[in-house]
């Protein structure tokens, strides 16, 4: 099998493969020994590795820029993210080809995100910096997590590894996802349409779901109105989730307690957008996610285990749903 990685043309980026790295996984990986993997950073080497490649690994940001190419051999194309929704529309995908993204490779750093935006948003951190900022010395005393209830939108890895951490900390969790299916490190789980039934008893809301025209600003002013007014807002799943100017109005007016956002509508976010100034709000550029450790390792991991299924005749993991976007 001939297993081709893309890396993007300038080195250095947070996706970039290395042979090292390669050679690493390979050595994880249970291949057989005539696996074949080649790496080029040029259109040349991609052009090249396209007439006999069987899986194809490459950043988000340059496949609209080297496919559609001719590539009779081709198995799967994957990306080393866990939302594709970029890609639409996706006639660039040729006919027959999987399309593979890496959810379950960011679940550990995701985890610590999520416990480091509960104690912030739970200890005020965001009115103390604002504080220091204008050096006025002004006490807000924090709570502990134990015994809090943190509702997370979206059961899957990055939110099931919010779960775990959250129950590590004894908070009381509830899912959200399409069914009701019992989830291990949730107390309750509901379906979508009980959301507005679980908002009211919500202390902390972790949105963790992905971006489809069912989440498209699931999180409306309607229902920002429905969490208490001590409630927290995390955001670690797609900016179009969640209605930013709402969130922004109940912020400025009392009516929620403070906001960790890590990713956005516009990204990067304008300069000029009414979130940076926003009391309450804690903004990181999208980085909540991506360990540059850690990510291309297990990236690695999770597509030559699916080079592995495939070869054994069995379904391939990581299958990225076009038609339900994830």
């Amino acid at each position: 099998m001939h297993i081709h990685i893309q890396n993007e043309q300038e080195p250095g980026g947070n996706f970039e493969v290395s042979d090292s790295i390669i050679g690493e996984a390979l050595a994880r990986s249970g291949l057989a020994s005539d696996t074949v993997v080649t790496l080029a950073h040029d259109k040349a080497g991609f052009r090249s590795a396209m007439e006999t490649a069987g899986f194809l690994l490459m950043p988000v940001s340059i496949v609209r820029e080297l496919l559609p190419h001719p590539a009779p051999h081709l198995k799967a194309i994957m990306c080393p993210s866990a939302g594709l929704e970029v890609l639409a529309p996706y006639e660039w995908l040729p006919s027959g080809v999987e399309l593979l993204n890496n959810s379950g490779a960011q679940t550990e750093k995701v985890g610590e995100y999520v416990v480091m935006a509960l104690l912030m948003l739970a200890n005020h951190m965001a009115g103390a910096a604002r504080s220091q900022r204008d050096h006025i010395w002004k006490r807000e005393l924090g709570t502990p997590l134990r015994g809090r209830r943190l509702t997370i939108m979206g059961l899957g890895s990055l939110g099931g590894a919010a779960a775990r951490w959250a129950t590590t900390f004894g908070m009381k969790v509830t899912g959200v996802r399409t069914s009701d299916r019992p989830h291990v490190d949730c107390e309750h789980v509901v379906s979508f349409a009980s959301i507005d039934q679980v908002l009211p008893q919500t202390d902390f809301l972790l949105i963790a779901c992905p971006l489809t025209p069912f989440t498209t600003n699931l999180m409306n002013r309607e229902r920002l109105a429905l969490l208490p007014p001590h409630a927290g807002v995390i955001n670690i799943g797609r900016g179009p989730v969640l209605d930013e100017d709402a969130l922004c109005d109940a912020l400025e007016s009392g009516r929620l307690g403070g906001a960790v956002l890590d990713v956005f509508t516009t990204e990067p976010l304008p300069p000029s957008h009414r979130l940076w100034d926003t009391p309450g709000v804690l903004v990181t550029p999208h980085i909540s996610a991506h360990d540059p450790n850690t990510l291309m390792p297990r990236t690695l991991d999770i597509l030559f285990s699916n080079v592995r299924l495939w070869t054994n005749g069995e379904a391939m993991s990581n299958r990225y749903g076009i038609e339900r976007g994830y």
